[in-house]
């Protein structure tokens, strides 16, 4: 009786070490499949230099501007693997040496002509995750002229938050806002976000002339030297999107929204309630955009101080999304510095150069269909697009996603860099 238990034993004994054995053979099976499947993607551009080979030095961004079908391949072969970016934790160690990581990133070889010298432009940056990502929009826009607020969420991670104040520590024209909010989405912490970047952009030594804002999906289309030819175009206009809004838009603002938890991505947004708002302030005529615009010195310091822009502001508190109409009725109010007369026809998104977004409804109509993917109906841009993007005419792009494509950003980037060179030597030859 006794051998037999022994046996029964030293059979269970082996079949443990047996599953064991499986389960780590496995799992380390499973590992390399998994690490032969992924491509590590680190901040990139024409000057970082890695100490690890980079799968994106193999694109010749030149061939995807020309859409040759081998490097469109390459770039799609790409997106099938796992690519996994650099996370905020190594953000933070990489921007915590600011001389070495300006040199990495190259930030000491940004070269500007006389004219973007005398033609500072201000930025409002309203971002919340993705540092990596947060770096390279900053590094595509950046020249030591500028000057940069950025507002990140009270919610953000630690890390996430920790990287944006070494962006500060390693810039004297970079800073985080003096009071941040915790955004909501369509909420008018939103709005409240880039007004305390304003407001503190006003308070600044720069005297810019425009300010941009941007959030942590946007990417640049046009070099500085090409956004300070356009901005000097303008002559004092703001450039924005408005337009009459439809019967679906104005109940937006025609009833009290109230900030709720909802059992969905964004956790809390404003509902719709029955009671109805009384009309705008000052007999204020409504109009629709978007939130993004690019403003003159002079308007923003009318929206800071004047009592007809802070009555307005007030009462849309409780609208849905207010920054989509804040700005845009703004900029119809006669007199305003930059005014759009209220006569004018409406200025949507493709006639403001602000922001180029790629509605899937409207692929095939307005513009070439999405070579990335969709994401709540907006496209994030895929490589094959990278010439469209350049030729369109817009100053900027939304959405981009290094995950979902990593070549579209990193041949922008390069794209831009050898504009603003080739400008630079033109200007001094």
């Amino acid at each position: 009786m006794k051998r037999r238990c022994a046996v029964l034993h030293w059979l269970r004994c082996k079949f443990y070490v047996f599953v064991v054995s499986l389960f780590v053979v496995l799992k380390l099976v499973c590992v390399k499949i998994s690490m032969d499947n992924s491509i590590y993607i680190e901040p990139y551009g024409p000057t970082h230099r890695s100490l690890r080979a980079q799968p994106l030095n193999g694109i010749n961004c030149t061939a995807i501007y020309e859409l040759e079908p081998v490097e469109i391949g390459k770039s799609l072969e790409l997106r099938r693997k796992n690519i996994v970016e650099v996370d905020d934790g190594s953000i933070v160690s990489f921007t915590a040496d600011c001389k070495n990581y300006m040199e990495q990133r190259g930030y000491n070889e940004v070269i500007v002509t006389d004219e973007e010298c005398s033609f500072p432009i201000a930025y409002s940056l309203v971002v919340h995750k993705n540092s990596a990502m947060v770096e390279r929009i900053l590094r595509a826009i950046y020249t030591a002229r500028n000057i940069y607020c950025i507002h990140y969420d009270q919610k953000s991670s630690k890390k996430f938050i920790a990287a944006m104040k070494n962006l500060e520590k390693c810039f004297p024209n970079v800073f985080i806002a003096s009071k941040i909010e915790s955004v909501q989405y369509a909420h008018i912490t939103r709005l409240n976000a880039d007004l305390n970047c304003l407001s503190d952009l006003l308070s600044s030594e720069v005297k810019w002339k425009y300010v941009i804002n941007l959030c942590g999906q946007d990417f640049p289309l046009k070099s500085n030297y090409e956004l300070v030819t356009e901005l000097s175009k303008l002559n004092g206009a703001n450039m924005l999107e408005s337009s009459r809004p439809s019967e679906m838009k104005k109940k937006r603002f025609q009833f009290r929204y109230e900030l709720k938890d909802v059992s969905y991505e964004y956790h809390k947004m404003p509902v719709k309630t029955d009671i109805a708002k009384d009309p705008p302030p000052h007999d204020i005529e409504m109009f629709v955009g978007s939130a993004y615009f690019v403003l003159t010195r002079d308007f923003v310091s009318y929206i800071m101080t004047n009592q007809l822009a802070k009555d307005f502001l007030q009462w849309t508190a409780d609208t849905y999304s207010p920054d989509e109409h804040f700005w845009a009725t703004m900029a119809r109010v006669p007199g305003v510095p930059g005014e759009i007369e209220r006569a004018e026809p409406d200025v949507t998104d493709l006639k403001s150069r602000t922001r180029l977004v790629k509605w899937n409804y409207l692929e095939g109509r307005l513009y070439p269909q999405c070579t990335g993917t969709h994401r709540r109906s907006v496209c994030i841009y895929g490589a094959a697009e990278l010439r469209w993007l350049l030729e369109d005419g817009h100053w900027f792009a939304n959405k981009f996603d290094p995950k979902v494509d990593p070549v579209i950003i990193k041949c922008l980037e390069e794209k831009l860099e050898e504009k603003q060179h080739q400008q630079c030597l033109k200007r001094v030859s």
